[in-house]
């Protein structure tokens, strides 16, 4: 398997629930979804306990972008784009240490990568941090947030 490829998981429950929210479900996870615009969310599982939801029209564009590329599987624009996240922090709930992986969130004029990032779990998962790992919240397909 190639090193940004995931593996093809059917979904059966996290399909019919996707369907009621008006998105449909990608072969990529278990639980994570495509909003109609194409857009990878986690609207099928539950956020962290404590944790912040953001909804998509809260996101900047460049989120909405990487979102896209990890529901299209691709191509990454830069090298670290789907290596493993470490999770150190542990501001996210504790799995192996291969379940999460990141992908940078552009940010215009930059030279560098930045700070945001998208982190995505092999559960279906996705987080949005805009201050490198300092803080996370969970992104949903849905319209209710908990700011």
């Amino acid at each position: 398997m190639a090193r940004f490829e995931r593996p093809v998981i059917r979904l059966g429950a996290a399909l019919a629930t996707c369907a009621l929210a008006g998105c449909s479900a990608t072969g990529q996870s278990v639980g994570r979804v495509v909003a109609v615009d194409g857009t990878a969310c986690s609207s099928t599982a539950a956020p962290p306990v404590g944790m912040t939801v953001v909804t998509l029209a809260e996101l900047p564009p460049a989120a909405i972008s990487t979102l896209k590329l990890i529901a299209a599987g691709g191509p990454y624009p830069y090298d670290e784009d789907g290596t493993v996240f470490g999770n150190y922090q542990r501001l996210l709930p504790r799995e192996p240490d291969d379940y999460y992986h990141e992908f940078t969130v552009a940010a215009a004029g930059e030279r560098s990568r930045g700070p945001r990032r998208v982190v995505t779990g092999s559960g279906g998962q996705d987080y949005y941090t805009p201050d490198h790992y300092t803080s996370f919240d969970w992104i949903s397909c849905g319209s209710q947030t908990s700011r």
